[in-house]
């Protein structure tokens, strides 16, 4: 059996899309699919090519490479697809896989790491894109070996166009390199997304702020929530992967050429570029709830103003009324509220707490008090 070394960042987890969990105590290598099927059947396709040449096939069965394989030339096996356990396995077979490998393949919701095996190098690694508005991921996982690179997606989707636009020119570096090459290719348009994203967040960032400067309201709160979780996911996915990069540069495996690791340091430093950006718009967005919150707080700071300065109007108001309201009879004593015989006894009243609301409303002005 294959010996591995693990290299892999702890962070703190968060809520992931639902997915169905891996059953507690089960064996190291247990097979099982633990994702959403995405396709009706698993679709293999295979380029395989050198400097002079370019070939590409759709296989039904994994045992149809077996010619690309033994000639001189570099070989690529997209599988999309990754919930027929079975096809899967007989891939597995025919690359003698270890365990492990087979059964991180099949667990989406794996964490972004790399693993050094004796007769291959194993990546996992996390696609994000916008998909009507939301961040979704999409675990890719690389396998690389002798002359040959496997690439697993749970969808169909061409986010490697770049690279086989690439390999379609005659004179494109890809095609004078190996398949150490292909693999940074592959990692390489993994973080090019990535500045994608951090371009969609920074936008949507930039229009919460204006509008949080303009008025506050709860959906702007919902906006900032949302924009944190998305930053929290993006920042989960983009660390450990960091950290594999970094333990590939400088493992000594006999996979990756030197020439190639001059390529992977500079996705290294792509890659210390997007968590500097990260780390700057984590930071806005708790700025931003921050301000929230103030403004809030302000909005009720002034409403409780109005009111304590109305009450405070109605506080004498309130006194002049409550005296005459206690509706002792004159008639029995001439201290007994003589005015209320009194022929102008209830405009006068009146006037008296007018004059003295307004004296108020004055005075409460000049303090700038509203």
């Amino acid at each position: 059996m294959s010996t591995k070394k693990t290299f892999s960042h702890f962070l703190p987890d968060i809520r992931l899309p639902s997915r169905k969990q891996k059953d507690a105590g089960a064996a190291p290598g247990t097979i099982e699919h633990i994702g959403e099927r995405h396709l009706d059947e698993v679709q293999i396709i295979v380029r395989d090519y050198d400097e002079n040449q370019l070939n590409v096939e759709s296989v039904p069965d994994i045992h149809n490479v077996q010619p690309f394989l033994e000639a001189a030339s570099n070989t690529w096996i997209q599988v999309s697809g990754l919930h027929d356990t079975d096809k899967l396995t007989s891939i597995w077979e025919f690359f003698d896989l270890h365990p492990l490998i087979r059964e991180d393949i099949v667990n989406t919701a794996q964490r972004p790491k790399v693993e050094f095996y004796d007769n291959c190098v194993f990546f996992v690694m996390r696609m994000l894109n916008y998909s009507d508005q939301e961040l979704t991921a999409e675990q890719i996982s690389i396998v690389l070996g002798n002359d040959f690179v496997l690439c697993f997606q749970e969808t169909g989707e061409d986010y490697f166009n770049p690279i086989v636009k690439r390999l379609s020119t005659k004179d494109a570096r890809i095609r004078k390199q190996g398949t150490d090459y292909l693999t940074y290719a592959l990692i390489d348009t993994v973080v090019d997304y990535y500045f994608n994203i951090i371009n969609h967040l920074a936008d949507e960032i930039e229009q919460v702020e204006d509008e949080l400067l303009e008025e506050s309201d709860t959906e702007q709160l919902n906006q900032i929530h949302k924009l944190r979780r998305e930053i929290i996911f993006f920042r989960k996915s983009i660390w450990p992967l960091r950290d594999a990069v970094n333990a590939t540069i400088r493992d000594e495996t006999t996979f990756i050429e030197d020439n190639t690791k001059i390529y992977l340091r500079d996705v290294y430093d792509h890659m210390i570029q997007l968590i500097d950006n990260i780390e700057h718009y984590r930071d806005m967005m708790l700025g931003m709830h921050d301000m929230y919150m103030s403004q809030v707080s302000n909005r009720m700071n002034e409403v409780m103003k109005v009111l304590t300065i109305i009450a405070t109007i109605f506080i004498p108001l309130t006194f002049i009324a409550g005296i005459y309201g206690m509706n002792f009879n004159p008639e029995n004593s001439p201290y007994n509220m003589p005015e209320l015989s009194w022929y102008w006894g209830y405009p006068a009243s009146l006037g008296f707490m007018t004059i003295i609301a307004l004296i108020m409303i004055y005075y409460f002005k000049r303090k700038g008090w509203f």
